[in-house]
């Protein structure tokens, strides 16, 4: 088992949840990464069998049938398991799936996309409260902020729906550019409810977000979050899909093994689209722990629950769902689900504990991974929807939730 370093970049500036207090980064500074790695304490011996056992225990039972990803959990940046199964071809037994595999990683993908806006609070190159008309000219919707597209509260209708109704050519790939031109042309047919009125999921508010990250960054989507997240902590196998990448690109199947089609949603970027591997997840985990990547500040923003209008231990942040639990802690995920694509993504801060599950053959149980929180803290007190195989389909799609 290998240690995880990642390579940080001090930010000389402070942010709140209200308004920013930012400096933008010199360009010679923000090209330069500290080199000094940063180290938790190291487990003990003892420490590391029992997570290491308890997990590989864990991950058998719950995974022993119908199962083709990458599975990994960690301690304070330690890998303490870590697991390939299946092949990166369904029908090719010669490529089994290794830790270079990048899997699709659905939902999950929002993460990077809340916080290349967060970066780009910090960097002093747009304000959270903002208007998005600011941004995205001849946007048709008043008083719809930033923040409110990060939380989950801007009342905008999910496009994954109601472009399956809109008479669209489905021969041609939407774009995230031809998505906000739709709702500019077609406002009336698309009309939400009234913004920050209730949390409802939209993956509409992420593709928005990605061309928001575009126009105050001046770089492509896949650019930005390259030169701010993928390149400086040496995540190597991470990237986002284009059409180009069809070939090359891990594929998703359905439980009869089929491989799903492509189809012309698949170009929409920043609700989805990220690829990756557990052992980049590791690397951005511990990016976010460091305290040196984000000012603290923004972080507690970031893992802030919003949506407290109704009573109940699931609440969502910016770009990260969380679980209040009863006895005060509070678990920070993201679940995805697209085409076969099936992740969990878990992080127990007070723990330094990280368990990440992706999948690409429709495996449900992968929700569950978080059952083995309980090994590191205590999250199951008083939690009702600790036990239950989370079958949330992360908002992505409208299909049927699968039965238990």
């Amino acid at each position: 088992m290998k240690t995880i370093f990642s390579y940080l970049l001090p930010l000389p500036f402070f942010v709140a949840c209200g308004q920013p207090v930012a400096k933008p980064l010199p360009q010679q500074q923000a090209d330069s990464l500290a080199s000094a790695p940063v180290i938790s304490p190291a487990l003990s011996k003892e420490d590391y069998h029992r997570y290491s056992a308890y997990s590989a225990h864990f991950f058998d039972s719950l995974l022993s049938r119908s199962f083709n990803g990458s599975v990994l959990v960690a301690k304070n940046g330690e890998v303490v398991y870590e697991r390939y199964v299946g092949l990166k071809k369904l029908n090719d037994k010669n490529d089994p799936v290794n830790e270079h595999t990048a899997f699709h990683l659905a939902s999950v993908s929002k993460t990077f996309t809340a916080m290349a806006v967060l970066k780009l609070w910090e960097q002093g190159k747009l304000d959270i409260n903002d208007d998005v008309s600011k941004y995205l000219q001849g946007f048709p919707f008043p008083g719809i902020t930033i923040k409110m597209l990060l939380s989950q509260r801007s009342g905008l209708k999910n496009y994954v729906h109601y472009m399956d109704q809109a008479g669209w050519d489905k021969k041609k790939f939407l774009t995230n550019q031809d998505l906000l031109q739709y709702m500019i042309t077609h406002k009336a047919q698309i009309q939400g409810v009234t913004p920050g009125k209730h949390f409802e999921y939209c993956n509409t508010n992420y593709a928005l977000l990605a061309l928001i990250v575009e126009k105050a960054s001046g770089e492509t989507y896949p650019q930005y979050l390259s030169q701010t997240f993928f390149q400086p902590l040496q995540m190597n196998d991470t990237y986002i899909f284009d059409l180009s990448k069809l070939q090359t690109a891990t594929q998703s199947y359905k439980r009869n093994r089929r491989q799903y089609p492509i189809e012309y949603l698949d170009a929409v970027y920043g609700d989805k689209n990220v690829y990756s591997t557990v052992r980049d997840l590791l690397k951005w985990d511990n990016a976010l722990r460091s305290g040196k990547f984000f000012k603290q500040t923004t972080l507690d923003c970031a893992y802030t629950p919003y949506s407290l209008e109704k009573p109940g231990q699931r609440n969502y942040g910016l770009g990260w769902r969380m679980l209040l639990i009863p006895n005060g802690k509070k678990l920070i995920y993201h679940n995805g689900w697209w085409h076969g694509n099936r992740t969990a993504f878990v992080r127990m801060i007070d723990e330094g504990a990280t368990i990440i599950a992706l999948s690409n053959n429709d495996c449900t149980r992968v929700y569950a991974s978080k059952k083995l929180c309980n090994l590191f803290g205590d999250y199951k007190q008083g939690n009702e929807n600790f036990d239950e195989v989370d079958n949330e389909h992360a908002g992505m799609r409208g299909e049927p939730t699968p039965k238990k």
